[in-house]
């Protein structure tokens, strides 16, 4: 995108949101989002190459989005970072995100529309585009976990690191189904997945 700000930038967010949340990517129509945010061609051009350009930014807007609800909300936490181990920090993390889902409807559905994708090449375009900053958010947290001796010493950095960045990247392979995408059955996935990482399958890890 240009990043020079344009007039009715916000209607085009809303408009390209409002069609990539309640359609696939193939059947959203561009001229639709152009029409609905009330702007010219031309202007549209000037600032996004084409629709794949528009949906990779939308797609971006909503993470930054959620990543900004969580930020401030874990600042005026009365608990910090510092006082939870990195597994707890996933989970409290997973719970501002149903938050965040559920106090805008609009970027879940964005989310529930994307995973349905998967397997077609929007999807592998955009989870190469939309990984980075999850991935650095991820190692300063893995960083943090082995100053304070969470892992064990035979696991190295750049293990930990991939393996984690796997399971996570991974969900929504394993827990993609429609019932799997509402937010309250997210989040008892995300719990018990966070569990496994903690304590894998051995009987009794978990004092069960």
């Amino acid at each position: 995108m240009n990043e020079k700000s344009f007039e009715r930038q916000e209607e085009l967010i809303e408009a390209a949101l409002d069609e990539f949340s309640t359609k696939s990517y193939d059947e959203a129509s561009l001229n639709r989002i152009i029409r609905n945010a009330g702007i010219s061609k031309g202007t549209f051009y000037y600032h996004f190459s084409d629709k794949q350009a528009l949906y990779l930014y939308v797609l971006q807007h909503g993470l930054q989005a959620k990543w900004q609800f969580i930020n401030e909300a874990t600042q005026n936490a009365t608990e910090t970072h510092g006082s939870k181990d990195i597994f707890e920090v996933f989970k409290w993390q997973a719970r501002l995100g149903v938050q965040f889902a559920k106090a805008f409807p609009k970027y879940h559905q964005l989310t529930k529309m994307f995973v349905k994708e998967k397997g077609s090449e929007i999807h592998e375009v955009a989870r190469a585009s939309l990984g980075k900053d999850a991935e650095l958010s991820l190692e300063a947290l893995i960083d943090l976990a082995m100053e304070q001796g969470v892992f064990r010493e035979a696991f190295s950095r750049e293990f930990m690191i991939r393996v984690i960045s796997h399971l996570f990247a991974s969900f929504h392979d394993l827990f993609g189904d429609e019932d799997d995408l509402e937010v309250d059955q997210m989040l008892r996935n995300l719990d018990a997945y966070v569990d496994f990482m903690k304590y894998g399958l051995k009987r009794g890890a978990h004092g069960r």
